[in-house]
């Protein structure tokens, strides 16, 4: 039980967001109103998904040291499990953007670079179910997974800086931050990337388990 802490900890602090996130007091801003309320949802999610996409970047460049199945069993699922957090990101920044840009998908460079990095990730599970061979399989699929974590972090960090961006932070858009959330609303967005991160190490970890036993089931 000591060592499921991080479990308890992660409802608790994604109780606590929820509450805020519904019912605490956020800032009156133009346009916005009480959509800012989706800062505690939206981001933590894409903060999130970075951190599992680069622990599963990780598990690859240790399978490929030391050839270890498991270690690619570990990075597929934390693929898997960004890749869901990627999704839920999208529909959460949809539904914002429907509201404070009238549109659920304007012509904007940085929801466009999202579109083609969680395409990348598409095709990384689409290259695995391509293999027969499990090793062939790992070892193809644990080189593209790193290359495609080093294509998507400038894609969806550096690429939106270079070009007008209707989001916060890009295009030579003030951060979001500076000027609407105050220290109140860090008291929870903070918390929320701690949770949402969590809540995916839990969900991969259990993912990571039932492939185990396909596995030994299969052999």
């Amino acid at each position: 039980m000591t060592k499921n802490w991080w479990k308890a900890l992660s409802v608790l602090i994604l109780t606590y967001v929820m509450l805020q996130g519904l019912m605490g007091v956020v800032p009156r801003q133009p346009i916005l109103n009480e959509s800012i309320r989706n800062v505690y949802f939206h981001v933590p999610l894409w903060f999130g998904m970075i951190i599992l996409l680069l622990t599963s970047a990780i598990f690859s460049i240790k399978y490929l040291r030391n050839g270890r199945i498991g270690d690619d069993v570990v990075a597929v699922e934390f693929a898997n499990t960004a890749i869901l957090f990627g999704l839920l990101g999208c529909a959460t920044g949809s539904l914002w953007a429907n509201f404070t840009w009238g549109e659920p998908w304007p012509n904007d460079p940085k929801l466009n670079s999202v579109a083609v990095g969680m395409l990348m990730y598409l095709a990384y599970l689409i290259l695995r179910g391509s293999f027969d061979d499990e090793q062939r399989r790992a070892r193809i699929s644990a080189v593209y997974n790193i290359f495609a974590f080093a294509v998507f972090v400038p894609l969806i960090f550096i690429v939106p800086r270079l070009t007008d961006s209707l989001h916060p932070g890009n295009g030579g858009n003030p951060a979001f931050g500076k000027y609407d959330m105050n220290s109140q609303m860090r008291m929870v967005f903070y918390p929320a990337v701690i949770g949402f991160t969590l809540l995916g190490v839990w969900i991969t970890e259990l993912r990571v388990r039932v492939r185990r036993l396909k596995i030994v089931l299969d052999d």
